[in-house]
């Protein structure tokens, strides 16, 4: 096969654009909404691009369209050209008004409920102008956005070591309690037998969680059967409301009991679940709006741990 010339000048942004555009949304007719644009504009320009590379891009079905081996291979390199074009411009203009600019955090449950709001509280003192973006969700999803450029940093818990995409760095230990309102049944009981458990409703991080699956040993070895009454969601504050306003049960970060006076922990040790919290960063130079959040985490960690 004949090496594709991609610099004679007839490869656009516009084809990188249009290809993360359809790898997202697996139908031209999605793509071309996305762009504003037409359908048949972003079929030409899906011909130019596949003429461009002298191989077919993506399989057409009547489902929508998949990409080919070529298809995929390509689009690791595009998505990692517009990720470093973003990247720039947004530190070009972050180094022309150096108290301003954006900083997008993913964040799960660990992490968002005391370590988060106290250093954006910190860094808000010090640079009133900075945008600062949270966008809550599963880890694995989040992973996704973070090598994408979309987001600079994850803070939450270190379920991996570090890898070639990305470099995890931990800030803290945490412990997980049972956590209920101070008013439940079981609260202040020192005597809890594990078979109560099961009687009440329950709380849940989604299946896809680390702390799901540790929950899930945790009610087999003691013969416990998963509650069927239950809510799953890794949302903070669902989660707290739940807790404050019903009789629930919730697995979480120790430090929420410890900050919230309605909130108390049951006495049944969980001593084979726990984790490390910190800080999860893209295989790329962080902006300067990002170095100051993660100096922010790191001192406002610490300041956590000193206590």
């Amino acid at each position: 096969m004949k090496l594709p010339r991609l610099l004679d000048g007839r490869l656009k942004l516009r084809h990188l654009v249009l290809l993360e555009a359809l790898l997202r949304q697996g139908t031209v007719v999605g793509a071309a909404a996305q762009l504003h644009v037409t359908q048949p504009v972003a079929t030409k320009g899906l011909h130019e691009l596949e003429d461009i590379l002298g191989v077919k891009l993506f399989d057409r079905g009547p489902r929508g369209i998949t990409p080919t081996v070529y298809g995929s291979a390509f689009a690791e390199y595009a998505t990692a050209v517009l990720t470093q074009l973003t990247e720039a411009g947004r530190h070009i203009a972050e180094l022309a008004d150096a108290e301003r600019g954006t900083v997008v955090v993913g964040t799960h449950l660990a992490g968002s409920n005391v370590l988060l709001p106290r250093a954006i509280t910190a860094i808000k003192r010090d640079r009133p102008h900075l945008t600062v973006i949270v966008r809550e969700a599963a880890p694995e999803p989040l992973l996704v956005e973070l090598v994408a450029g979309r987001v600079d940093m994850i803070v939450g818990r270190l379920t991996a070591p570090s890898d070639g995409q990305v470099t995890r760095h931990k800030l803290y230990d945490e412990s997980v309690d049972l956590v209920v309102r101070a008013s439940h049944p079981l609260a202040g009981r020192t005597d809890v037998d594990l078979a109560e458990l099961g009687r009440y409703p329950w709380i849940l991080p989604g299946a896809e969680t680390v702390l799901r699956r540790e929950l899930e040993e945790f009610f087999a070895r003691n013969g416990i059967a998963l509650p069927t009454n239950r809510v799953e969601t890794t949302s903070f504050l669902t989660v707290r409301h739940l807790l404050l306003e019903n009789d629930v049960i919730a697995a979480l970060p120790s430090l929420i009991a410890r900050d919230e006076p309605r909130l108390v922990a049951l006495a049944v040790p969980l001593e084979q679940i726990g984790h490390s919290v910190g800080v999860t960063l893209p295989a790329r130079t962080p902006s300067p709006s990002a170095e100051a959040l993660i100096d922010c985490l790191t001192a406002v960690a610490a300041e956590m741990t000193d206590r």
